[in-house]
């Protein structure tokens, strides 16, 4: 792409939005596709256009006003996918989202290419669970904790039979020791840039905190690059991708789930490496040379969820006395629990501390 040439977006939420933000300081002009017009993408594009991503005529109106597309919601309906692929080139393809989009298909992928995970199996009901503890999850549609549910026996499962409304996977729950993601980027010519592993923290199934790089030694390090990797090179992915992996006790690393796009987890980039992951993102399907992705100092990554808001804006002076920190808020009109209305990052010496007082300072921004 070259300046003045646009990007388009099918998605209009934070992700959308910062993507946008960073192919502008590329010189490119920018356009958005949303239901919501005052969602946090449109805000800031030249080009807002109102209308849902599942709806084929919105999408093709955003393909007609781009010169590339991409996306920062990977459960777009293929056939929109292929409307717009056929009108203009549109990263990730639609091969590689309809391996992504269907988690049984995503195990199946795995399993074929010889890539490690738990034990699964498709669910349709509680009988077809053949272990416990098990996790149940959505084939299509679950993400943040939403579509999925953990039962400790069958008992358990029983009571939770309205997961099964619709096709579900079941996973043997591991007793893993850490959870970690490795981001990376991949350029139309195969290029390949890795950014440091990241450790995650999860709560109710939702991203809580990352650090980068991950207290882990440096050969689980490796072999979780290696099998990154590999996956994007097997897909055939263009862009931004991010492979979550359980660590387990032993040092084996199991591949959880694959995102074709950029990630909660990559938000430290901000701020943390040379290049950040979305104006990597937006390099990979604009035909660009990859950034560096060097990091000069560790980083925490902290979300912050609608929760905060219970009581009115949160008090963001009290971020001010953590040495390195920056604060993202991401334009949303309204806060509930458990939306994602921003995050801080925390560059330098003070982030690993902050990575054990992260819900002390999470209750303190609270405004009671």
């Amino acid at each position: 792409m070259r300046p003045g040439q646009t990007l388009g977006i099918l998605g209009g939420g934070q992700l959308g939005r910062l993507i946008a933000q960073a192919a502008k300081g590329l010189g490119w002009r920018t356009a958005a596709l949303d239901s919501d017009r005052s969602c946090p993408a449109l805000q800031v594009v030249d080009v807002p256009i109102v209308g849902a991503v599942d709806d084929a005529a919105s999408a093709i109106e955003l393909a007609r006003v781009s010169d590339v597309v991409t996306l920062e919601w990977e459960l777009i309906p293929a056939p929109v996918l292929e409307e717009v692929s056929k009108r203009k080139p549109l990263y990730p393809q639609p091969v590689v989202l309809a391996v992504i989009q269907d988690r049984l298909t995503q195990k199946e992928f795995l399993r074929k290419n010889g890539f490690p995970q738990t034990e699964y199996g498709a669910a349709a009901g509680a009988e077809d669970l053949p272990c416990y503890p098990v996790i149940v999850k959505r084939r299509r549609h679950g993400y943040d904790g939403k579509g999925q549910a953990r039962f400790s026996s069958a008992e358990d499962a029983a009571k939770g039979a309205d997961i099964f409304a619709a096709p579900c996977v079941w996973e043997k729950v591991v007793p893993f020791a850490k959870e970690v993601s490795v981001v990376l980027a991949r350029a139309r010519d195969g290029e390949i840039a890795v950014y440091p592993l990241a450790e995650n923290l999860h709560r109710n199934g939702v991203l809580h905190a990352t650090r980068a790089p991950a207290q882990v030694d440096a050969a689980a390090a490796r072999r979780a690059e290696e099998l990154a990797r590999g996956l994007a090179r097997t897909l055939g992915h263009v862009g931004v991708m991010a492979v979550e992996m359980f660590l387990l006790a032993d040092g084996t690393l199991l591949v959880n789930e694959i995102a074709p796009r950029v990630h909660n987890s990559g938000h430290y980039t901000l701020g943390a490496c040379a290049t950040s992951q979305f104006e990597q993102h937006a390099r990979a399907v604009g035909g660009l040379p990859l950034g560096r992705v060097a990091q000069a100092a560790p980083a925490l990554m902290v979300n912050l969820l609608g929760d905060l808001w219970a009581g009115g804006e949160p008090d963001w002076t009290l971020l001010r006395s953590i040495p390195g920190a920056t604060l993202h808020l991401y334009g949303k009109a309204s806060a509930r629990a458990g939306r994602k209305m921003g995050h801080y990052v925390v560059v330098g010496d003070a982030a690993e501390a902050e990575w054990d007082r992260a819900d002390e300072r999470l209750g303190a921004l609270r405004r009671l």
